[in-house]
């Protein structure tokens, strides 16, 4: 049977937020031719959603100046059962579509607990024979569609988060957890399965292979100190500065270009299963089209008019950002 190639999976996941109905098997034919625990729940930030985000009962959406502030609260465990899988489904099909979000944060409205793991029910229910026709999925599809989407996923994990949770957290574009809070960990093995939301394929591109068996295969608990030094995360911070962390960076980076956000995404994603020379290729073309880009021609006029490649402005250039027309 052939392989389902990155492009094709690209371009079919891209359809897929548009017609919720195209099954993943259309992949390779493309390729051949109830009630909940309240109990433990924390009180949410005073945040209105904005209104298109309110029609969820388990995720809470706040939107403020290009940031999305995506919050799980599904008591008591944040379980990804069929219930917060459903409408995660529909919430990143929503914002990946928004042109007004440039970047996505996600976290817990519980104390203990970012996402607990799968739901051990529907592997219970699973049919008991499977096919010769290989498919994604769900949570494989979840994780493809944040890396995928033009926007900015941060993950920021204050709590535990295993298995399928984990690996949501592995999809998102940048992991940043508290010290002596967050739990990272892909028990599947104890349960006698294999992960199957992407921490098979993320993990050993990320830590290397022999960290990457020694997670997927010990299934125990990783702190967020040890995430941090095996490369699981971007980095550990004392629980009271990952906040306001997270929340500055996520800021900083909605005031650029969505151009650029964008095509440094497609640069780093396309290029980085391709050989070396063909990479860079990738990488030339994606940063042709942004200089192409009517839009960031007029902010490296404004850039240079405010003292870009001058000596003072130089010395701390990121500061001159905060300077320049808001950016569309």
């Amino acid at each position: 049977m052939s392989s389902i190639s990155r492009r094709s999976f690209v371009k079919f996941m891209g359809s897929a937020t548009l017609a919720p109905a195209l099954l993943p098997s259309a992949l390779m034919a493309a390729e051949s031719t109830g009630s909940h625990d309240t109990s433990g729940a924390m009180p949410l930030q005073a945040s209105a959603a904005t209104d298109g985000y309110s029609g969820y009962k388990l995720i809470q959406v706040a939107v403020d100046s290009g940031v999305a502030m995506v919050t799980l609260n599904h008591p008591p465990l944040n379980l990804l059962d069929e219930a917060l899988s459903d409408e995660f489904d529909r919430l990143t099909r929503q914002l990946e579509i928004d042109t007004h979000i440039r970047v996505i944060v996600l976290q817990s409205a519980l104390p203990k607990f970012f996402i607990a793991h799968s739901g051990l029910h529907r592997v219970a229910q699973a049919p008991k024979t499977v096919s010769n026709t290989r498919s994604f999925r769900l949570t494989q599809l979840l994780g493809e569609r944040l890396r995928n989407m033009s926007k900015v996923v941060i993950a920021k994990v204050e709590g535990i988060t295993r298995g399928g949770g984990s690996e949501i957290a592995l999809a998102a574009d940048m992991c940043f957890a508290a010290k002596g809070k967050a739990i990272f960990g892909q028990p599947e093995v104890g349960f006698g399965l294999v992960p199957g939301g992407g921490s098979t394929q993320r993990l050993p591109r990320r830590m290397g292979r022999p960290r990457a068996m020694e997670a997927l295969l010990g299934g125990e608990d990783f702190s967020a100190e040890l995430a941090d030094h095996y490369g699981y995360i971007n980095r550990a911070l004392p629980a009271a500065e990952l906040g306001p962390f997270v929340d500055k960076l996520a800021r900083r980076i909605a005031t650029y270009p969505s151009v650029a956000i964008e095509h440094i995404k497609r640069a780093v994603d396309m290029g980085a299963d391709a050989p070396f020379s063909e990479a860079l290729l990738v990488e030339a073309h994606e940063s042709d089209l942004c200089v192409a880009n009517d839009l960031v021609q007029e902010r490296i006029k404004a850039a240079i008019a405010a003292g870009a490649e001058t000596y003072d402005v130089e010395l701390n250039l990121p500061d001159l950002f905060s300077k320049l027309p808001p950016a569309s």
